[in-house]
């Protein structure tokens, strides 16, 4: 048994691009994944075949096709995850650091989605067979709380909470240096770095991103703080904690050099969610940072 083929009908609205990179931004794949495609014949512009180099133009139509996947292409594995709360219709999970959330073509094993599909029996199919059930994403090496669907009717409502930003998320994130203000918010669109493609900025004509961020604990280097979202754009608190010169310790890609304090990855967890229920209950959910995280913060108060 297969999932169906998925078709992506994009229209180029600026030119100069090359079409690879362009379509990798637009379907959530990575280059590489897209090049395979356009080598293919699946990736087509104005119903012609091109190269992956191929500059678009202003206008330019894009069909891609993705082929279908055979069912065991995704299987459940017992990969070890903590399920916080799951009823007949939702789980919170708590994702751990270094997990990638769903599969991707070339990528179909040790994801969070594997993990699901073993551990949660009904949830096959919600959502699309590579990302069933996923409501909302985290980063591989961002840990923290998680949304996940169970029905077509969760998912749906839940896909519309998060659209309405009724769905709140808080983060905590240990970055270099001493905020000053107790509080504060960043309104900056985010989008693709104009030079590096594999990296999100904050750009002129970006999709709008706004997160508020709250002082937990000034060190003598370091402060910790807390992140709401109102927005989840990709990378969003990362790039925003950067663009004001405050990157997170330990991010590889938005980060400074010189001292992690040890961190092997982005110091960020994601500790709390709040919803409303299908059944109109309001729930909420905290939990901890893993280890790591809480004896970075350490260094970093020892510092002190």
């Amino acid at each position: 048994m297969t999932s169906a083929e998925q078709k992506y009908c994009l229209r180029a609205e600026a030119g100069g691009e090359r079409l690879d990179v362009w379509v990798a931004q637009h379907i959530d794949f990575s280059r590489s994944q897209v090049k395979q495609l356009v080598d293919e014949g699946r990736v087509l512009v104005n119903g012609s075949q091109v190269k992956a180099g191929y500059r678009l133009k202003v206008g330019d139509e894009v069909l891609v096709t993705v082929p279908a996947v055979q069912e065991a292409a995704v299987r459940p594995e017992n990969i070890p995850v903590e399920i916080v709360y799951q009823d007949a219709h939702l789980a919170v999970i708590n994702k751990p650091k270094g997990l990638v959330v769903h599969p991707a073509a070339g990528n179909w094993e040790g994801t969070l989605v594997n993990a699901l599909l073993y551990h949660i029996q009904d949830l096959a199919g919600i959502g699309g067979e590579l990302r069933p059930g996923i409501v909302h994403r985290l980063d591989k090496d961002t840990s923290g709380l998680l949304l996940v669907a169970k029905t077509d009717a969760a998912h749906r409502y839940l896909a519309g909470e998060l659209k309405l930003r009724r769905i709140q998320r808080r983060y905590l994130a240990l970055v270099h240096g001493q905020v000053k203000h107790d509080q504060g918010t960043i309104d900056a669109p985010i989008g693709r770095h104009p030079r590096d493609r594999k990296r999100m900025a904050v750009v002129e004509g970006g999709r709008p991103a706004v997160t508020h961020f709250f002082v937990r604990e000034r060190f003598a280097r370091h402060t910790l703080l807390e992140c709401r979202l109102e927005t989840g754009r990709t990378h969003q608190i990362r790039v925003h904690l950067s663009a004001i010169n405050y990157p997170i310790v330990g991010d590889p890609v938005y980060g400074k050099k010189g001292d992690q304090l040890g961190a092997s990855s982005q110091i960020l967890h994601a500790y709390f969610l709040g919803f409303r229920h299908l059944d109109g209950r309001w729930l909420e959910f905290q939990h901890d940072p893993p280890p790591e995280f809480q004896e970075v913060v350490e260094k970093a108060r020892f510092l002190s």
